[in-house]
């Protein structure tokens, strides 16, 4: 079981994780957007239409393609549970 330390130390890290995936997102929606004269930003109908259609689907009916892509970001904080706890197991590679 890790020490406090290494505990306080991986929320640290996890919520510095989370601040780069939100920012990518937020990127990704301000490119997706029209930019208006007074500096706002419109998410285009079509976008707003899939977006809302993916917020309101459980992970199980996701299309694959959807789901490895939740999978990407799962794999990346197992990483630093990991590099914290490396005695938790891997169940990728325990299927190897």
């Amino acid at each position: 079981m890790p020490e406090e330390k290494d505990l306080l130390n991986l929320i640290e890290r996890l919520a510095d994780q989370e601040h780069a995936r939100w920012s990518r997102w937020q990127q990704h929606l301000h490119d997706q957007c029209e930019a208006q004269k007074d500096g706002s930003l419109v998410i285009p109908r079509r976008l707003v239409d899939r977006w809302n259609l993916q917020i309101c689907t459980p992970y199980s009916r996701l299309p694959e393609h959807s789901k490895e892509s939740d999978r990407k970001e799962a794999r990346l904080t197992m990483q630093l549970i990991r590099e914290v706890w490396p005695e938790s197991a891997d169940p990728e590679q325990e299927r190897e």
